[in-house]
């Protein structure tokens, strides 16, 4: 993939960072070429700094690097959007990304971007991740009790919600529809990590089945 640096005046191509799980947009730095070209050699975002006149690979303090996931350049080759995961947060000040705005002395959280549907459901399977893995740093969570409990519990809980969201569907009851729904949604995310799979596979699953469609075949019919 090849940059026009030349266009820009200072030959510095603006990059925009978003987070590939869940799409919030993270930050927004410049590549010149020798920063793009590290970039791609070692797989963590590397830009120009302006202020500091040198390269800056993001988390070289920290230890919160963007790992790449993919480069996209634009029509005309002088801006370039990140898809990366990102080691911790984003922004010097600790918050996920630099476009949040940083919580006051009296607020208790900052006021947070906002990404798309789907990347909530991201976001919580991050936090399901982390606490299967790290599950001293909340050993009261109901997550962590979850997993403790073991695969055969998580998946009659799965089946135990959808039961309720039909119910309550059949019912006419659109308020505990989405009350249930969420539940179900969340303890399959449970499911899905307690099994060795993910959201990703599920939707890529999907994708997959949607362009087949797409394409004019149809897939069998369920028995």
């Amino acid at each position: 993939m090849e940059l026009d640096f030349q266009k820009m005046p200072d030959q510095l191509i603006p990059a925009i960072v978003q987070d590939a799980a869940t799409g919030q947009v993270l930050m927004l730095g410049y590549f010149n070429a020798e920063a793009w070209q590290r970039t791609q050699a070692e797989g963590r975002v590397t830009f120009f700094s302006r202020s500091k006149q040198r390269l800056w690979t993001k988390g070289e303090t920290s230890g919160n690097y963007l790992r790449v996931v993919s480069l996209h350049a634009d029509c005309d080759q002088d801006t370039v959007l990140v898809l990366a995961h990102p080691d911790g947060p984003t922004c010097h000040r600790g918050t996920t990304s630099c476009f949040e705005t940083a919580a006051p002395a009296v607020a208790a959280e900052p006021t947070a971007l906002p990404t798309p549907a789907i990347g909530f459901l991201a976001e919580l399977e991050q936090l399901i991740e982390r606490r299967q893995q790290y599950p001293a740093e909340e050993p009261g969570s109901y997550t962590v009790r979850l997993f403790e409990k073991g695969l055969a519990r998580i998946a009659q809980k799965v089946g135990e919600e959808a039961i309720e969201t039909v119910i309550d569907a059949m019912a006419g009851n659109k308020a505990g529809v989405a009350g249930e729904a969420a539940d179900l949604l969340y303890h399959l995310l449970v499911l899905l990590r307690a099994s060795g799979s993910s959201l990703a596979e599920v939707l890529a699953v999907l994708r997959q089945r949607h362009q087949v469609i797409g394409s004019g075949q149809r897939r069998p019919l369920p028995d």
